[in-house]
């Protein structure tokens, strides 16, 4: 019995390792480095480390003249993020090492304009704010998303709308209406996300209207939901919106029933640069941005990934973010 059940254990990691290399698309090596994954509307996505396409900029002498003097003398922008995150936001390329993705090539193309050669690390969510904080790296991008509570220790400039959406599985005959169609519902959301801060306020909601508690389940890997959605462990996944069209496209084995502001209805929230509250770098990150975005190299990004209907008119400093929780 004890031997039976190794087998069949080997054979469910077998099967989900299998799973998870197709769900990546980035593969999970041996993959011909000029691969690309093309979705059902023909979007398509350069996977090879070399990253022929990317956008570049060219530096701008007077927005590069505003960044704080001992960065000039570095010569470099040190920009971290989560490594394997998410596709097409940041992933690995098919050699299973480089960061590619929106948010490489938006740090790519602030560092071009300011002058300074891009300088990228990884880490995981959490220990991102800490090498903030600590002034190891410049400049978070990863998804972020401005919040008021973020906002007391970080500056923020602005490039992306922020856009959540639920996904389940494909073959789930549920509908979803509002909030109130998730009572009961097993939810899976990435920890310390705003995703995560909306599920709990829709789940308070809920639970003072008297009806069933949302069943939150966490995740920190995108593997890790993906697996637990198509092996149906969770009803739904509530995620960027990016994530979950490039995963809808290339994975085939969910759909996505709804999408919000990353603040719900209170207002349309964004998705910005995050750097240490007034160490002189949110000024020219935003001049940048709003440079790349006056010039056309700001769009060419968004096309390149399939993030056209999250563009924004401007960059702004320290918008209203996603409100405090109570």
């Amino acid at each position: 019995m004890l031997f039976a059940r190794n087998v069949r254990r080997r054979r469910s990691l077998v099967s989900a390792a299998l799973l998870t290399c197709a769900l990546l698309a980035s593969a999970c090596g041996g993959s011909d480095p000029g691969d690309e994954v093309r979705t059902v509307n023909g979007q398509s996505f350069d996977l090879s480390p070399q990253q022929p396409g990317r956008v570049r900029g060219e530096k701008v002498d007077a927005i590069a003249a505003e960044v704080p003097q001992a960065i000039r003398d570095r010569g470099t922008l040190i920009v971290t993020g989560t490594g394997n995150a998410s596709p097409p936001l940041r992933f690995y390329a098919s050699d299973d090492r480089t960061s590619i993705g929106s948010d490489v090539d938006f740090a790519s193309l602030i560092a071009d304009t300011l002058g300074l050669k891009l300088e990228l690390r990884a880490a995981d969510w959490a220990q991102n704010f800490v090498s903030v904080d600590s002034g190891a790296v410049d400049a978070f991008i990863s998804n972020v998303t401005v919040t008021e509570e973020r906002k007391q220790k970080y500056d923020f400039a602005t490039y992306r709308l922020d856009t959540i959406a639920l996904e389940v599985p494909k073959d789930s005959t549920w509908t979803y209406t509002d909030r109130k169609s998730l009572a009961g519902k097993r939810i899976g959301v990435g920890s310390g996300t705003n995703q995560e801060q909306l599920l709990v306020r829709w789940n308070e909601q809920n639970a003072a209207e008297g009806l069933p508690k949302i069943d939150i389940a966490y995740y920190q890997q995108t593997t890790d939901y993906y697996l637990a959605l198509a092996a149906h462990r969770i009803d739904g996944f509530l995620g960027p919106n990016p994530v979950a069209v490039y995963h809808v496209a290339t994975a085939g084995q969910s759909k996505i029933v709804a999408t919000f502001s990353g603040a719900g209805d209170a207002l349309q929230a964004e998705i910005a640069v995050l750097t240490r509250k007034d160490n002189g770098l949110v000024g020219p990150l935003h001049d940048a941005l709003q440079y790349t975005i006056e010039h056309g190299t700001y769009r060419k990004v968004l096309e390149r990934w399939g993030l056209q209907s999250e563009a924004v008119e401007r960059s702004r400093i320290n918008p209203p973010g996603l409100p405090k929780q109570a």
